[in-house]
Formats: C-alpha cells, structure tokens, sequence
C-alpha cells in the first residue's frame, strides 16, 4: 500500500485548478496502489471548510499546517514533517513555479528522486512511472523512483480535475517546527500575473495570434472575436510576438510560455512550431487560420481555413455576435 500526499496551493479562499487536478490525479493513483491520497494546505487560519473541500476531488484525508502561505520553506518543512511522520510514498504537485521550488527542496531534504514537467503517471507493479517530454519535446522519457520517496510535479494543466461527489474530507492539523533559514523570507505581497486582467489558463476559449497577424495592432482582431464570445474568453499569443514587443509575456503560449486546455483555442496566423503546439495541444478544439496551406498547425488542427484572417475573423466576430444574440 502507498499513499499519495498532494500539495493544494490556495489563493483568495479558493483552490489552485492545477491542485483541484493534482488531487484527482493522486486520487486515482493511489487507489491503483491500494493506499490514499491526502491533501495538504499550509496558511494562517485556512478555513476548515476550504480544506475539507478537497474530498470532493479525492482526497482521502486533509493535513492543514499553519504557516505563511505562497513561501517554499515552509511548505518544505510542513512537507517533510508530513511525509517522515505519515509514511507517504510519493509527493506530487500540479505544477507552476511555486510546485518547482518546494519539489527540488523536498526531495534536497529527504534524498528523494524528483521529475518536473510531468504530463502523465500510472501505475505499474505497485510503483508509479512518470511521464515527461526531452529533446524539445520530441520524445517522452519514462522515470521510475528507487528512492524511499518519489516526488512528481506536473506540468500547468496536465492533470484533470474531476469532482467526484464524495463530500467533505476530514481535516487535520499538522505540527511541525519551521526551520531557521525558513523564516528569513517575507510576504510583502501576493498577486497573480494576467495577461489582459484575464486568466489564459482558466479560459475557456482561447484566441491567439501570431506573427501572421503581421503587427500589434493585429491583435485588435483577436480582442474583439474574444470579447464576442464573453467573459469565459481571452487572448493569447506566441513567442515570437512576445519577443517583438507586440503582447505581454504573460499570455505567452508554448515550451516557454503557459500551457493550457481550453474547450476551444482559435490560432490566428500561428505557424504550429513544435515549441508552440507543446503549450496547447491539449486543447479540446483546435482551429487554425492561416494563409500558408502548409503550415504544421494543419497536421494536428480540428479545423483548418486557409485564407486571410483580416477577412475572415471579422467574419467569424459577426456570426459569434449573431449566434450569441439569438
């Protein structure tokens, strides 16, 4: 039997999508290990009810350790106390930057084994073999763990969450003493980068543009096909508009950007590059405007349109308008 501990990252009295996801994920692990998942929160004065929460996606059992939320040490230390005193097998995180940093202390702390940007795990004689994506994302390596501990930590979005009905878990307090180096960072404050005052990796629908909207002000066209479609929709972009200036990093799409899984992702003149197509191709939808018949979005798109997007997104802007006001 192995159970499975899974970090919750919350923000503004909700959960983290990519640890609602983690949760499941480790939820349906540990059930094929024959042990559990147990979910764990750190914070000052975490509501009994947030944490609790949790049993809805899976979690068998929820630690809450109070603590300084958003600060990696004391997490690694809240972490470490948890897995040494509960027996936990494996750690796994849902990913972001925050899930890097306490992953790489954790497993410094306890000599454990660590795969990042993980975008799959199952389960196979009684150990979990990760999943992840080498060479530019050309191939995929597969990773066991002979460490006592294996630490897993996902890629943005890689993980599912799947509400399973199961009702509040039952919530415990976790003891554990904060090291000295631990309490020498600060919370000054705590925010979240959007790009757009919109979140790209919550969105539903995805409008992005590429170097063939041929400047920033291109980007028009993707604004206003994205505000016909409401509030679930928001724009995105590419690399090399990025570079140029012409769009914030922070709606970034691709191997150095943000990953994400709409239900729909409009590409509007984006070439598909292998770098681009590891960010979105999880999409449930994919279309893809673009004037070079060629281009490699074409090989793995839902829909293509061959033409010019100047014409054919205002197009597609007035039949969203038409179709939503109807």
């Amino acid at each position: 039997m192995a159970n499975i501990l899974v970090y919750a990252l919350h923000y503004n009295g909700a959960i983290n999508k990519n640890s609602l996801g983690a949760v499941s994920e480790g939820a349906r692990l540990a059930a094929e290990l024959g042990g559990e998942a147990h979910a764990i929160l750190l914070g000052e004065n975490v509501p009994e009810a947030l944490a609790a929460s949790l049993g809805d996606y899976g979690a068998a059992k929820v630690l809450v350790a109070e603590g300084p939320e958003g600060l990696a040490q004391p997490l690694v230390d809240a972490m470490a106390a948890a897995i040494s005193g509960g027996g936990y097998k494996y750690a796994l995180f849902g990913g972001g930057l925050l899930g890097f940093e306490i992953g790489a202390g954790l497993a410094a702390r306890l000599g454990a084994g660590v795969a990042m940007e993980v975008t799959s795990v199952r389960a196979e004689g009684g150990e979990l073999i990760a999943e992840r994506p080498i060479l530019g994302d050309s191939a995929i390596s597969e990773i066991s763990y002979r460490s006592e501990v294996g630490i897993v930590i996902g890629r943005l979005n890689a993980f599912e969450a799947k509400a399973t009905g199961a009702g509040p878990a039952p919530v415990e307090k976790l003891s554990f003493e904060l090291s000295a180096h631990a309490s020498k960072a600060k919370m000054v404050t705590r925010g979240e980068q959007r790009g757009a005052d919109v979140d790209i990796e919550g969105a539903e629908i995805l409008v992005a543009g590429g170097r063939g909207l041929g400047k920033a002000e291109g980007f028009e066209l993707c604004h206003e096909l994205a505000s016909a479609f409401g509030n679930n929709a928001a724009v995105a972009a590419t690399r090399a508009v990025v570079d140029a200036g012409w769009y914030p990093y922070a709606a970034q799409i691709g191997q150095t950007g943000k990953t994400v899984a709409p239900k729909l992702y409009l590409a509007a003149g984006i070439s598909g590059a292998i770098q681009h197509q590891v960010g979105m191709q999880s999409s449930e939808n994919i279309v893809a405007i673009n004037t070079d018949s060629n281009a490699p979005i074409f090989e793995f798109c839902d829909l293509g349109i061959v033409g010019d997007l100047n014409k054919i997104m205002p197009k597609l802007t007035e039949a969203v308008k038409a179709k939503r006001a109807g």
